[in-house]
């Protein structure tokens, strides 16, 4: 057998070993599990868990990692899709000792305030856990810019999300480059990094992410792939094309525009 036959017969090998992703009937049995708390069903109308679970494509058994966790809401949901063979990491900031929330930057004069991300939430990770559903949570407490666990920090990860908060990282002064290359380190050859957020406008960038809580998509592409990730997948499903993408939040109340960009370490 030549060194090509078996290089594809090894990888071919590999691929039927791998679990399917899981079906839209599981994660429809995931969405209506009893024992979910009432504030997640009533963020699942904004958030459509089940198109996004299905555009992750997550499968039972891997070792996943949630950038900026908040409250656990994602969480807990990829927690549950990867059941009790696989492993989630929700990471959170650790406390600014110079401040006691650190509290987002004023709004401008008319703009909605935009909330303030919690600097760290392992005490919400961990009553999460307590549930056996979604028992295989670990709470990482570590800063953005190195926010891999140290014994996954090399190849260890086959997901890695952040949900709604790559913004923040604007107004909190994050070292955007240096996180993306922590989370390429981190994931495994194959491995995805799925990114979603509040749209801004073309040419604003991450300017106004202290002030209207948006992004732009095209800003959050570029840094992404200098880290040296592929794009492979643009989910739709929270597009809104009527609004506007100069208010927080739009005017007239509507949703807002959102974008979900699905990357691969190659």
């Amino acid at each position: 057998m030549n060194k090509t036959v078996l290089l594809l017969a090894l990888l071919l090998s590999g691929c039927a070993s791998a679990p399917a992703p899981i079906s839209n009937e599981r994660i429809a049995e995931i969405l209506a599990s009893p024992d979910r708390r009432p504030a997640d069903r009533t963020n699942d109308i904004r958030r459509k868990p089940d198109q996004m679970l299905a555009f992750i494509g997550v499968r039972p058994g891997i070792v996943a990692l949630d950038l900026s966790a908040g409250g656990g809401y994602t969480t807990e949901l990829i927690a549950r899709a990867t059941g009790p063979s696989g492993r989630v990491y929700g990471q959170s900031r650790p406390r600014n000792p110079n401040s006691a929330d650190n509290p987002r930057p004023p709004a401008p004069e008319g703009a909605a305030a935009a909330s303030v991300i919690p600097p760290s939430s392992p005490l919400a990770l961990a009553e999460r856990a307590k549930n056996p559903a979604a028992g295989n949570i670990v709470s990482v407490v570590q800063s953005f810019e190195d926010p891999v666990p140290a014994a996954l920090a090399s190849n260890g990860l086959d997901l890695v999300t952040l949900m709604f908060n790559y913004h923040d990282l604007g107004w909190l002064g994050v070292n955007r480059a240096q996180m993306n290359r922590a989370v390429f380190a981190g994931l495994k050859p194959g491995g995805l990094y799925v990114i979603a957020d509040h749209s801004g406008r073309p040419g604003t960038g991450i300017s106004e992410s202290g002030s209207l809580h948006r992004v732009e998509e095209a800003f959050v592409r570029r840094e992404v792939e200098a880290a040296g990730f592929r794009l492979v997948g643009e989910g739709n499903f929270l597009r809104n094309p009527a609004d506007p993408r100069d208010r927080n939040p739009p005017e007239p109340p509507q949703p807002k525009d959102e974008f979900v960009l699905k990357f691969v370490k190659p």
